[in-house]
This record gives C-alpha cells, sequence and structure tokens, in this order.
C-alpha cells in the first residue's frame, strides 16, 4: 500500500506529470461561482487595500478595525471567536493598532483581567474611511441590480455567511436581518 511517508519514484512521477487540459466544471464542482467570488472579493477589498498600504497595515488590520469599530468594549476573546483566528495571529496586528493608537485596551469593568478593545478617534476615522471605500463600491453594484435581484443575492449570502455560530451570533447581536426594504 502506498502511504504519504513511503511512495513509489512511479507515484512521484505520476504526480509531476503535467496536466494541459483546464480544470472543468464537472456536476457540483462550479468553478463559475468560485470565480466571482475571486473577483468580487478581489474588487471589494482592492479600495480598501491601497488605502491600508499607506499604514503599512493589511487586511487583518481591517477586520480587527472593523469590528472593533462595530462593537466597542469588545473582548479580545470575543474578537478571537469573531475572527477565527489565533491569539497568536492576532497579538502582532493588535499591537500594532494599540502603539500606532488606533485602538486603545482597558480592563473590564467586572473582571480587570478582561481586556476590552475601544476604538480611538484616529481608528474611528480609518474604519469609516475604509467602509466608504467599500460602500461606493457596492453602491455602484447594486445600482445595477433591482430589488428582485436583492433577495436571492441576500439569500446566498446569509447562507454562506451563518455557517458558524460566531457569525450567527454577530448577527444576532447587531440586529443585522435581510428584510425586503419598505
Amino acid at each position: 500500500m502506498d502511504t504519504p511517508a513511503v511512495r513509489s519514484d512511479a507515484t512521484r512521477e505520476g504526480e509531476r506529470a503535467i496536466v494541459r487540459d483546464p480544470l472543468p466544471t464537472q456536476g457540483l464542482l462550479d468553478f463559475r461561482v468560485i470565480e466571482l467570488f475571486f473577483f468580487a472579493y478581489r474588487e471589494f477589498t482592492a479600495d480598501a487595500d491601497s488605502i491600508l498600504e499607506r499604514y503599512g497595515f493589511g487586511r487583518a488590520h481591517h477586520r480587527v478595525l472593523h469590528f472593533v469599530n462595530r462593537d466597542p468594549g469588545l473582548t479580545i476573546a470575543e474578537l478571537l471567536e469573531i475572527l477565527q483566528i489565533t491569539k497568536q495571529s492576532l497579538s502582532r496586528v493588535l499591537r500594532q493598532l494599540i502603539d500606532e493608537g488606533f485602538i486603545c485596551q482597558l480592563p473590564g469593568d467586572e473582571d480587570r483581567r478582561q481586556r476590552r478593545l475601544y476604538p480611538t478617534q484616529k481608528g474611528r476615522a480609518l474604519a469609516v474611511e475604509l467602509s466608504e471605500a467599500q460602500v461606493r463600491r457596492i453602491d455602484a453594484s447594486l445600482a445595477k441590480t433591482t430589488d428582485e435581484d436583492m433577495r436571492p443575492i441576500a439569500a446566498f449570502l446569509k447562507a454562506m455567511a451563518t455557517d458558524r455560530a460566531s457569525a450567527r451570533d454577530w448577527f444576532e447581536r447587531k440586529d443585522i436581518t435581510w428584510k425586503d426594504p419598505e
């Protein structure tokens, strides 16, 4: 039996054989949707990425700024749950945002061991600038759709976004719903 640890030369050669045909869409494996996501996400993040670059920040900084601004007083544990990242990953990004004056970390009122995160005015201004760039792109795209088009789009995005409890909890806490506009 061929195990990952002990592979035959023939297996290795077969794995390295050149494939010249494009990966086809087969059954549930529909690359059109994947590619739509890829290009839409690239465009959605492009404007914010150039703003972040001026500060030497990346997308992780953006996510932290976004959620701390949306829920001032968020604990580090809550932020870790929302972002689904490790403490080590958050630590570097958070340290940079704190050191450069975008976020402030304070002890909790009831539990002094708890660390609560708050945006500074500087952090709020950057979060708004980043969001405005993305909202412009969203608005431009939505202007090309009808209210009828939006129902399945919103339902699809909700189904994709609420797979994890942390996302469902966030939407519930922030009273984010997908009701039709009145």
